[in-house]
């Protein structure tokens, strides 16, 4: 996950597809709110497609690997095929474990009255990403508080956060 408003040329990124022409897929990426994504018929799969919808549907979750990015047009063009099993699986993991992460942060910011924006910005200028601070404060839950200088309300509703997820299962 980012905070930058652009993926970059060569990142894979989680796409929800919006809709199938005969010669492309279009995708929102989930991401990068508010930015869309083509998918081009021969980025769908390899070798040759008749049906198109054979291999993709709308609703669909998939995993992305960015071609190209023209700001000045406003175009991100993808592949679908150049994204293997083991590429897709740790991807989807990873945007999961993030998502769940900003929910718990989400959650902690509520019980402590603090701004959950404010929390995401220095959690994220500290680690670049959320599911390592849950990851740190279970090995070393101490020196990691320390380490985020959050009031002492922030870093109790982390801690009660982290407390919580460790007794619930998966």
């Amino acid at each position: 996950m980012s905070d930058q408003s652009w993926p970059a040329a060569g990142e894979l990124v989680v796409c929800t597809v919006k809709d199938i022409k005969d010669f492309a897929a279009f995708v929102s990426l989930d991401e990068y709110p508010g930015r869309e994504g083509l998918i081009p018929i021969s980025e769908i799969a390899t070798g040759w497609i008749k049906y198109i919808r054979d291999h993709i549907r709308e609703g669909q979750k998939v995993v992305c690997k960015v071609l190209h990015v023209d700001r000045s047009r406003g175009h991100i063009d993808l592949s679908l095929k150049d994204v293997n099993d083991h590429q897709r699986r740790e991807k989807i993991r990873e945007w999961k474990n993030e998502s769940k992460a900003q929910k718990w942060l989400g959650f902690a910011a509520e019980q402590s009255g603090e701004d959950a924006k404010t929390i995401e910005d220095e959690i994220f200028g500290k680690y670049g990403s959320f599911y390592p601070v849950f990851e740190d404060l279970v090995i070393d839950p101490e020196t990691t508080v320390k380490k985020l200088g959050f009031s002492k309300k922030v870093s109790e509703a982390l801690l009660h956060w982290l407390r919580r997820m460790s007794r619930c299962p998966g």
